[in-house]
């Protein structure tokens, strides 16, 4: 989807505007059936073949799901979804999108069925006060969602909702939306980021299949540094963060669906690491759960 054919938004709510929708959020909140706070995931998702192939990664992403508990729906923010203001799918039945090029046929012709809602893309909307979000029918779930999703939730009985990034946001103004999302975690909704902490295709090696280079992982290590020490900061202005970190993330997308995923993290939750490996010399698969 192009980026670009979205009409820009204004992003801040008028005072009225914002009140109403305070009053409708508080009024829908009390109907919601009330959950065990749900776990956050972020998950490096690396190549779409990994939606195929049962291999060290897809068994770890099985292995955490077997973990969980079963969530009422499930909110996505892949990396793969950029649009000018942000966007929530609200069909009843999302399409399967195959946004790739040059992989086997077997690929192209995996289909993940689940159900979309559109009562939790109205409850993203309302979650979020200080920016508007508005519903998307023409998207669906893209491969940052579902070829991790399916490995979660095979079935696809679950429903499934992708929340977009606004590419003309800050990563601290997307870590803030994640704050005023995180109640959803309450109502029994799992939340799902799915990108790579270290995310450099022009830079991959073949010749690395098992291995990163050295900067690769010192940026992994750094990430997970920060991560383990709650320095939010730092993650917000990892740009920052020296040459390591500009080789790693030489573009956000791929890097912001973590700042969601620990915008909701709260002072009593800790982060557990999994996955923990960099590939092809400038991908890392290190995964995060929050609670």
């Amino acid at each position: 989807m192009d980026r670009r054919k979205f009409i820009r938004s204004g992003l801040i709510l008028g005072s009225t505007a914002m009140t109403m929708k305070l009053r409708t959020f508080a009024g829908m909140a009390q109907n919601l059936k009330s959950s065990a706070r749900m776990p956050a995931l972020f998950l490096g998702h690396g190549s779409p073949m990994n939606a195929l192939e049962l291999n060290e990664f897809s068994l770890g992403w099985r292995k955490v799901g077997a973990l969980l508990p079963v969530p009422s729906a499930i909110l996505c923010i892949s990396a793969h979804w950029e649009t000018r203001g942000t966007f929530v799918t609200a069909m009843e039945h999302p399409k399967t999108i195959h946004d790739f090029g040059g992989f086997p046929k077997a690929l192209y012709e995996v289909e993940y069925p689940a159900p979309g809602s559109p009562q939790l893309a109205n409850e993203t909307a309302l979650a979020v006060t200080s920016s508007e979000v508005k519903p998307d029918k023409s998207w669906g779930l893209d491969h940052g969602a579902w070829s991790v999703i399916r490995h979660l939730y095979p079935d696809a009985r679950i429903p499934v909702v992708q929340l977009s990034l606004d590419y003309t946001l800050t990563p601290k103004r997307h870590y803030e939306l994640a704050r005023e999302l995180s109640v959803l975690r309450n109502k029994g909704i799992l939340i799902i980021g799915s990108g790579n902490m270290v995310h450099n295709l022009r830079m991959l090696d073949w010749n690395k299949p098992d291995a990163g280079f050295d900067w690769a992982d010192e940026a992994d290590e750094t990430f997970r540094k920060w991560i383990a020490e709650r320095n939010h900061h730092a993650l917000n202005t990892f740009s920052k963060g020296g040459r390591a970190l500009e080789l790693s993330v030489p573009t956000p997308e791929h890097f912001l669906p973590l700042l969601y995923i620990l915008g909701m993290q709260e002072k009593t939750e800790e982060a557990s690491f999994f996955n923990t490996k960099t590939i092809m010399g400038s991908i890392s698969m290190t995964s995060v759960r929050i609670g």
